[in-house]
């Protein structure tokens, strides 16, 4: 093995009393994929975080080609060498696709103050088009393209100026089959030249076949380094819990008929070049899952049964004839929405668990109008416990909890509500084997309680394992139905998808 490019060196970041990276010490070699794994909460953010300069170090160091590091933030991180991914949205809104790109690297297009605008876009153009991103334009408003385009603007972003370090952080569950073909040739590029990738990722499977070594973090301590041709998903899973976990978490029953009770319908449903002329039924009790390729509309469906599709033609109705008209209707009347899009759409990162669990619910727990916060603080730390999220307390920042937990919070925010319809899109994406398992066991829980859930997912072994019935989508239709069979297989979804 070459000499070390990366040393980290006895890191420690605490959050109050919680500590989250404990005393970890770490060799990361150029020309190498490291992975790097553990259940949520167990300080793999964290540590990129500190790396990156998102978040600062309690004591240690980062030692990079000999010299120390000592960055601020992630446009620091990059003059030295260091570029991240993250898991959820890192573009800015009301910024063109150039204007991300070259955000805090503006010099080269500078005459003074005066800003060379159409050399910079130029230049993105030249570089997306390198890349085979051709169809993002770099004088559009980022606004305008899709979660997984902007996921594609982030690989620009991070790898134009050939990093020493590169951080991928949770990617790949936010892209296609596609765009994670995309990211990984992004990621070999970039070993080949004599960097170091470190890949953060709870696909066991994926972090094997893609990586050289893997590091494993349990509670913020590092607990082990392996090669990656030597060790197998279960190996890893032990490493991660310190036992062997068994992974059939999906449905086992089958034949077991859905009550007949329809409690919503989605009626002639259209949204402009998203989906076209919907037509479904949900029914009680019923886990009805929707899937397709990455651009097929299933993610629309969610927010035009949430009310947040604006523009939408055609009508969501429920079983006592009311239309769900916008998100304030859809609340009322029982409909709970997890977006796929979690950080921007499902929780305010910039408040604490308790507001964010709460925030649905503040009618229901006023009294003659007044709201009590021990009365709010109760309420949301019974929530919290129940979905056992990892926290020094409801008072902590959702912004500091791993992805699992912020999405036990936003579980926790409509169980608290009680809603009786929940849309879950992408309900375990970015999250742990072990927090899978305990929300497809919640799932499972309240389908015996007469709860209709829809569950969108771009994962196939997910929607056969989890769903009653399956509608796959299409170019904005549904092109295909299933029921739940022992005997139905990824082929048969495939078929439809393409």
């Amino acid at each position: 093995m070459s000499e070390i490019l990366l040393h980290a060196d006895h890191l420690n970041k605490d959050f109050g009393m919680t500590h989250a990276v404990k005393d970890v010490t770490l060799d990361f070699y150029p020309g190498e994929i490291h992975g790097l794994i553990g259940e949520n909460g167990s300080g793999k953010s964290t540590f990129s975080s500190m790396l990156t300069g998102i978040y600062s170090i309690t004591s240690g160091t980062f030692v990079l080609a000999g010299k120390e590091l000592h960055v601020k933030n992630q446009v620091e991180a990059n003059r030295e060498g260091v570029a991240i991914i993250v898991q959820e949205i890192g573009t800015l809104p009301g910024l063109t696709v150039a204007e991300n790109i070259f955000l805090g690297a503006e010099t080269p297009f500078m005459k003074g103050i005066v800003k060379n605008a159409a050399a910079m876009n130029a230049e993105a153009q030249r570089l997306l088009n390198e890349y085979g991103f051709d169809h993002i334009r770099a004088n559009q408003m980022v606004d305008r393209y899709s979660f997984e385009d902007r996921k594609l603007v982030e690989m620009v972003k991070a790898t134009y100026f050939k990093p020493k370090i590169l951080v991928v952080d949770e990617t790949t569950t936010a892209l296609s089959h596609d765009g994670r073909d995309e990211l990984f040739k992004i990621m070999n590029r970039t070993r080949d030249m004599g960097s170091t990738v470190i890949f953060i990722s709870h696909d066991l499977d994926e972090v094997i076949e893609h990586t050289d070594r893997i590091s494993c973090l349990r509670d913020g301590e590092l607990v082990g380094t392996v090669n990656s041709r030597e060790v197998t998903a279960d190996d890893l899973k032990t490493l991660m819990v310190g036992r062997e976990l068994d992974d059939k978490y999906y449905r086992t029953d089958y034949g077991e008929p859905v009550p007949q009770e329809v409690v919503l319908r989605m009626n002639d449903v259209s949204v402009p070049g998203q989906i076209s002329h919907i037509q479904l039924e949900l029914h009680k009790g019923e886990i009805l899952g929707i899937g397709g390729l990455s651009e097929c509309g299933m993610h629309e469906i969610g927010k035009a049964i949430f009310g947040a599709s604006y523009d939408k033609n055609g009508t969501v109705t429920l079983a006592d004839g009311h239309v769900i008209k916008n998100i304030p209707d859809a609340i009322k009347h029982s409909i709970a929405y997890a977006s796929k899009d979690r950080d921007n759409e499902s929780v305010v990162i910039a408040d604490s668990i308790a507001e964010n669990i709460c925030i649905p619910s503040l009618d229901d727990l006023s009294i003659r109008g007044f709201l009590r916060r021990l009365k709010l603080n109760a309420f949301a730390g019974e929530h919290a416990t129940q979905m056992s999220v990892k926290m020094t307390g409801i008072s902590q920042f959702v912004s500091e909890l791993s992805g699992g937990n912020k999405q036990k919070v936003v579980l926790a925010r409509w169980l608290g509500k009680g809603s009786d319809i929940l849309v879950l899109d992408s309900p375990t994406r970015g999250i742990d084997v072990k927090v899978k398992a305990d929300i497809y066991a919640l799932m499972t829980d309240l389908k015996k309680m007469g709860k209709a859930i829809i569950m969108i997912s771009e994962e196939l072994p997910e929607l056969l394992g989890m769903s009653d019935r399956i509608l796959i989508l299409k170019d904005g239709k549904i092109n295909g139905e299933f029921t739940r069979s022992r005997e139905l297989g990824e082929k048969d979804l495939i078929a439809k998808m393409i």
